[in-house]
């Protein structure tokens, strides 16, 4: 156990616990609150550092997917080849900053000629930043990460991955269905590995009228890299129409 001091209290937590697992400990001592009430200047903080070095990198995609992808595989190839393609058409490019799918992507927007923008997060296992990020972030709290992802693209792919790619994937589908952020391109890349998840959706979601199907009609599902490009600069041209009171598709 480890004892650590914010402001004038003291609190034990365990060792190698990260920020975000003592943020969401429950507390009930005087003295863990008060650390909570001084938590919220490293939080703001955090959120500073990330708008200052994110605000410059312009228009950008966020590309998501497993950690744990094999850079032998088809699907990694495949994640280089869009985020290349998406790099080539003026799109910065932004991951999680590590192994796998994060570093495929990274990988295509240097081949692209694209700024190649790395959001690492502390976790209890060292996850160390991949070798292809030109703008290298280190956060300690997953929704202040997860604020840069949207905040700062004009558009999600979101490539085979386990349960942090389900929370990048329904948290940004959440932010689209409540108007949180508007015409904004979601691709779903790998039609076989997403398909049970499409399926279950319509058959069980749409049909009890949890969603409807315009929301689920939301999501782009393709396995060509070069349509993910092209919907995705479909929809970033549209939105600057929109912008300028011209839409593309009135």
């Amino acid at each position: 156990m480890k004892q650590m001091k914010m402001g004038s209290e003291s609190h034990t937590y365990r060792e190698g616990s990260t920020q975000d697992e003592r943020l969401l400990e429950r507390v009930e001592d005087l003295q863990a609150m008060g650390m909570d009430a001084w938590r919220i200047f490293r939080i703001m903080g955090e959120f500073v550092e990330g708008f200052e070095e994110m605000s410059e990198i312009g228009p950008a995609v966020s590309i998501f997917g497993s950690a744990r992808a094999n850079s032998g595989t088809d699907m990694y190839q495949e994640c280089v080849e869009t985020a290349r393609l998406l790099g080539e058409a003026g799109f910065a490019i932004i991951t999680g900053g590590g192994p796998g799918m994060m570093e495929a992507a990274n990988r295509g927007a240097k081949a692209g000629g694209a700024i190649s923008v790395g959001c690492n997060i502390e976790l209890p296992f060292e996850q160390e930043s991949n070798g292809f990020i030109d703008v290298s972030i280190d956060f300690r709290y997953f929704f202040v990460r997860k604020t840069m992802f949207v905040k700062y693209a004009e558009a999600f792919v979101i490539f085979p991955g386990g349960f942090g790619t389900m929370d990048e994937l329904f948290e940004s589908l959440t932010l689209i269905q409540t108007h949180k952020v508007k015409h904004f391109p979601l691709v779903l890349f790998g039609s076989k590995y997403w398909g049970g998840l499409l399926d279950w959706l319509h058959n069980t979601m749409v049909a009890d009228g949890k969603i409807t199907q315009e929301d689920l009609d939301m999501i782009f599902v393709t396995d060509d890299p070069v349509a993910a490009r092209d919907h995705i600069v479909a929809g970033y041209q549209n939105r600057i129409a929109i912008r300028d009171g011209s839409p593309l598709n009135a």
